[in-house]
């Protein structure tokens, strides 16, 4: 269907809005957007409905989730307010980086200049972080032996593959060999959170932040659950530099995972780092993905892991997204292995 100055077919509507259709479509199916229909039943987009839609996504830039962007669009001021707040935060602490990067880079020309510097030290300095993590190691089983080098972990890094490409033995394997990270297992809600409710019970400061935080996703229209208690109790536990998380949805309903991305993108480029695996379309929403987060896919047939732009066009990423569904059908599959016909 061509566009015309009235109307613009989902595929037109998504390259003006700078989003995907799939976006488009969870808007529509979230209620925050109704296209018309052709006469042939195809997704209409008129100027009321791109007026709409450029709202959506601009809450969304600001780091809105689709709940509180609905609440917005419905005249609720205060989530736009709050939304700003952490928006605010998160880019003064990015020019503190910034500026402290900068008097670095002011200091280490004045070392080479006056001769008190090597060019080779003056370069490893210039690419070093005081935050840095940079390590190599030999990749696991199913791999052949080939090295990986995992370098300035950003806030979050979304790790994901098909089954069987061997992306939970290689968080296993980063965990190892990272200094002080620790491996969040998918065991962490066993026996309706025991272990997690045990350790609040013991241990005040954890409980308080932890409260802390269920109320930060209960505000952003998540549901409490063992298993969210669970994972928010293994976040908040002090001392790991890095948490590496094992299938960061797991047990979480569809609200409850957008509140957790939201929240998680909200702590700030100076927060631990944590490395998830992932298979959910709404904590891999490619559309939202921010310059604080990393994109690692393990292919299906063994090739060592890469680093996926979050952008149509870009290597791996066709084959990345394939791997990701909706809540609703994670759940119909859950468990599901293809099964080669031996015919």
């Amino acid at each position: 269907m061509t566009s015309t100055a009235l109307s613009f077919s989902a595929s037109q509507a998504a390259r003006q809005l700078g989003v995907s259709a799939k976006a488009l479509r969870l808007y529509e199916e979230r209620g925050l957007l109704e296209p018309s229909r052709s006469a042939a039943g195809w997704r209409v987009y008129g100027p009321g409905q791109m007026a709409r839609a450029a709202e959506i996504v601009a809450l969304r830039a600001l780091g809105l989730s689709l709940g509180e962007v609905a609440r917005a669009l419905g005249g609720d001021g205060r989530v736009l307010d709050d939304a700003l707040a952490a928006h605010e935060v998160a880019l003064e602490s990015r020019e503190r980086q910034l500026r402290a990067n900068l008097q670095k880079i002011r200091r280490l020309r004045r070392e080479l200049d006056q001769g008190a510097r090597s060019i080779a030290s003056v370069a490893v300095e210039a690419r070093r972080r005081d935050d840095a993590i940079d390590v190599s190691f030999p990749l696991p089983w199913p791999w052949g032996g080939e090295h990986v080098r995992i370098c300035q972990l950003r806030n979050l890094t979304h790790v994901v593959g098909p089954l069987g490409s061997g992306k939970t033995r290689l968080v296993q394997r980063m965990a190892d060999v990272i200094p002080g990270a620790s491996f969040i297992g998918l065991d962490r809600a066993k026996d309706g959170a025991a272990g997690a409710k045990a350790s609040l019970a013991a241990d005040a400061g954890l409980a308080a932040r932890v409260e802390r935080m269920l109320a930060a996703m209960t505000g952003l229209g998540g549901n409490r659950s063992d298993a969210l208690i669970a994972l928010a109790t293994a976040l908040e536990m002090a001392g790991p530099s890095v948490r590496i998380v094992d299938m960061l949805e797991d047990g979480l309903d569809a609200p409850t995972q957008e509140a957790l991305i939201c929240l998680l993108r909200r702590r700030g480029p100076t927060a631990a780092p944590i490395v998830f695996l992932t298979r959910s379309s709404l904590i891999l929403d490619v559309d939202a993905v921010g310059r604080d987060e990393t994109i690692i896919f393990c292919p299906a047939n063994h090739s060592p892991p890469m680093f996926v732009a979050p952008h149509a066009g870009s290597p791996g990423y066709e084959a990345m997204v394939t791997c990701l569904a909706t809540p609703d059908v994670r759940a119909r599959t859950q468990g599901v292995v293809a099964v080669r016909s031996s015919a």
